[in-house]
């Protein structure tokens, strides 16, 4: 662990541009706030802020601006992941690496849906620049069946969550209906956000009613498209309902997409959650992919037998697996059509989940389910902005400066978005090279 620190830290200035200024010369511009590239921009940054773009040869380059080259390259926004698990601040090893490889994939911020005390903390070091990694929106504490011991319970958690100064409140399973209740009662009585699983003691429309957030994994929906006359909360459906996938009526989805864009609840689908455990995908292959290198042997090995455990699963089979996806992406597609926000998230790390490369897979999955590569990437940039009401997600004169710089136009191919070749975060600005240097520090240590 103290290997890693003190390799990060002599890092620090290597290939990298801490200066007031910096200005991206000759760049390709993604800006997101419209569906076009501005070529031969130079774009200005000041003290963490854009303050300028123009055509190459007409807009000035401050005297003691730090000059990236952006020739045949493209700038874009950063993504957002807002479905990650931030470890504990205490335990700097496994911190380190998850927000490094965040950062090195162009993640500018991460909604950490796992909270706790040493998260609040973290987030302000974060935002001064005294750790190397994304923003942080942080829930607190998980409110779950374990956690929460009736109604009143889980309406004083909640107050000293938001007392604490956490960002929102995370629904877990196991909460009873009248713990629900009482939790969002008291969480929308103090404008406290709360997010994340649809309990099985209440229906998908009881959560839209609620007012969430943010419903993730695509929680109820799969219980919301069974037959009529079927249980409401769907019975044992195992993942996320994929045993269920034989079963559902699939004219229901329009409906149940329509419903959830009238509530004003948005969706992080967490695709890659989903579909790298039910898959058909083998596991050597999987294990195998290059980002694995970066997790240690034995976090790989549990992703592993968590995948065997899912594929004998008794009543699963490929075919299920399937059809489950189909149905996913067809709800992906359906909501975004019907004006329900969709924001990107990929629940990381978990199952063949590394932190930042599963968020290009993400990306990728909601190309497949319909979206093009300019919708898909909104999902990470422009749509995050709106539901924060922050001042990011565009590239535009006054917004914040958390950009990524790619090698390829990602609005060709939604695979471009991987072709990182230096990241700013916070108005620093960080090389492929200096990016480099911490992932091969993150990967000795993980053999």
């Amino acid at each position: 662990m103290r290997r890693l620190i003190v390799f990060l830290i002599a890092l620090a200035g290597f290939g990298t541009a801490a200066a007031d200024s910096v200005a991206f010369f000759n760049v390709n511009v993604v800006p997101m706030n419209s569906e076009q590239v501005l070529e031969a921009r130079t774009v200005v940054v000041e003290d963490g802020v854009i303050t300028a773009i123009g055509a190459v040869d007409s807009q000035p380059v401050p005297d003691d601006a730090v000059v990236v080259d952006g020739t045949d390259r493209y700038l874009m926004p950063g993504l957002a992941e807002m479905h990650a698990h931030v470890p504990d601040a205490a335990r700097t090893s496994n911190l380190d690496r998850t927000l490094t490889l965040f950062a090195a994939n162009g993640v500018t911020l991460v909604r950490g849906m796992l909270g706790q005390s040493s998260h609040l903390e973290l987030r302000q070091e974060l935002l001064d620049n005294e750790m190397f990694g994304p923003r942080l929106i942080t829930s607190g504490p998980s409110m779950n069946g374990n956690s929460v011991q009736g109604p009143e319970d889980g309406a004083r958690k909640v107050r000293a969550q938001h007392a604490a100064g956490y960002d929102f409140v995370k629904i877990h399973p196991g909460l009873s209906a009248e713990e629900y209740r009482a939790i969002a009662t008291t969480a929308q009585e103090l404008g406290m956000p709360f997010a994340g699983h649809v309990p099985a003691s209440i229906t998908l429309q009881i959560a839209l009613d609620a007012g969430m957030a943010t419903i993730d994994h695509l929680d109820g929906y799969i219980a919301a498209l069974m037959p009529a006359d079927s249980d409401e909360s769907g019975g044992y459906g195992g993942f996320f309902g994929v045993l269920l996938a034989d079963q559902l009526v699939e004219e229901r989805i329009a409906d149940v997409a329509a419903r959830t864009a009238a509530s004003g609840t948005w969706n992080v689908a967490t695709e890659a959650l989903f579909e790298h455990r039910v898959s058909e995908a083998g596991v050597v292959e999987m294990s195998n992919w290059p980002d694995m290198q970066y997790m240690p042997e034995s976090t790989v090995q549990r992703w592993i037998e968590s995948k065997e455990r899912q594929l004998a699963e008794r009543g699963f089979d490929a075919e299920m697996g399937k059809r489950a996806i189909e149905i996913r992406r067809k709800l992906i597609l359906a909501l975004h059509e019907a004006g329900a926000g969709l924001l990107l998230g990929s629940d990381a790390p978990q199952v063949f989940n590394v932190p930042g490369f599963s968020l290009h897979r993400e990306l990728a999955f909601m190309v497949e389910a319909g979206l093009t590569p300019f919708e898909a990437i909104a999902t990470g940039t422009t749509a995050v902005a709106e539901f924060f009401g922050s001042n990011g997600g565009s590239i535009e004169v006054g917004r914040d400066a958390d950009l990524v710089l790619l090698d390829a136009n990602p609005l060709q191919d939604i695979r471009n978005t991987r072709r990182v070749h230096g990241v700013m975060l916070r108005g620093t600005w960080y090389s492929r090279a200096a990016l480099n240097e911490r992932l091969e520090a993150l990967r000795s240590l993980a053999r």
